[in-house]
């Protein structure tokens, strides 16, 4: 299976599926190019990366040093950006640029830069993916261009995962100047496509009534089992994908293992029941209680319609006198 993702960013679900062998190759494509420059240096320049990873000083000179290089991203090297664009995203805080260092510039915070700097995982990490770039293919496209010109030419079994910038508040965490006719256009691409697609945006989404014809799952933090959203996001589902089978009818359900420690409930939302849904899961038991009901009825009691009705004979009528 082809996985297809036009909004990469760290490609945590891509990655997830290549190493289980989910999939057999994924497509990771994103505009911004410090994003992209990330994923080039780690796939073609593995050993440099690992290196500057293992030699790097973790302090707010360095942080200022890269800082600088991020900021000139329209022209710096390729492979200078990518190592920026590690270092800030695992310094700052919830690993957004615009977020500021964590433990803030004089690093008088609970926790330091390098709280979320761990070396040699991050080593580990890197060359395990650089070990699969035979099966990675990278794009630096418009996920709109993308979509109509690359998706297309994909062979084979291909799934879309696609992970658009908020609508609300994206300005915050995106590098992106999308407006609501840019979501409406690209909605309408994803739309046409005859392949299989998932969408996720935050809940605006629906209130700016895209995608009004396909199922949806509603889910948000912190979940509880009772229809309670805060900060509700949702899940757009091209049809014909088969859903689980609590999916199908009214309540939540979990999307989380049991005894999750972060426990997550979703809910269908906006969705009549098709006649398939209730049918298809009880059509076998149905049909086989039918058929026990007809074959215990004698053969005798069952008037045969093919058979023409016998004649009954005349009474003979009174002699006349």
């Amino acid at each position: 299976m082809n996985y297809v993702e036009p909004y990469t960013g760290g490609a945590a679900i891509a990655l997830a599926l290549l190493f289980e062998e989910y999939a057999s190759t994924i497509h990771i494509n994103d505009l911004s190019r410090p994003v992209f420059a990330f994923w080039r240096t780690v796939l073609d320049q593995n050993k440099w990366l690992c290196k500057r990873i293992e030699k790097v000083s973790l302090t707010m000179t360095e942080w200022n040093r890269q800082r600088a290089v991020y900021d000139k991203r329209d022209s710096a090297d390729l492979d200078e950006l990518g190592f920026a664009t590690l270092f800030l995203n695992r310094t700052n805080r919830s690993g957004i640029i615009a977020g500021g260092v964590i433990g803030g510039k004089k690093q008088a915070g609970q926790w330091g830069l390098d709280a979320r700097f761990g070396k040699l995982g991050l080593i580990e990490r890197i060359k395990k993916v650089a070990r699969y770039r035979e099966r990675i293919r990278l794009y630096q496209s418009d996920a709109l261009t993308f979509t109509k010109t690359v998706v297309p030419k994909i062979s084979g079994k291909v799934f879309l995962f696609y992970d658009p910038p908020y609508i609300e508040s994206g300005e915050k965490l995106y590098l992106n100047d999308y407006g609501i006719e840019d979501h409406r256009a690209l909605a309408d691409s994803i739309i046409a496509l005859k392949k299989p697609w998932v969408v996720t945006y935050d809940y605006a989404a629906v209130g700016h009534n895209l995608y009004p014809a396909h199922r949806r799952m509603v889910y948000g933090l912190p979940y509880s089992a009772q229809d309670r959203y805060d900060g509700r996001e949702v899940m757009f589902l091209s049809n014909g994908i088969r859903l689980p089978e609590e999916w199908n009818y009214s309540g939540t359900f979990a999307l989380t293992p049991p005894r999750s420690a972060y426990p997550l409930y979703g809910k269908m939302e906006g969705m009549k029941a098709r006649p398939e849904m209730v049918e298809g899961s009880e059509a076998a038991t149905r049909f086989m209680s039918a058929l026990k009901t007809v074959l215990s009825v004698p053969k005798a009691a069952v008037p045969n319609p093919f058979k023409k009705a016998e004649k009954k004979p005349r009474r003979p009528s009174a002699p006349k006198r």
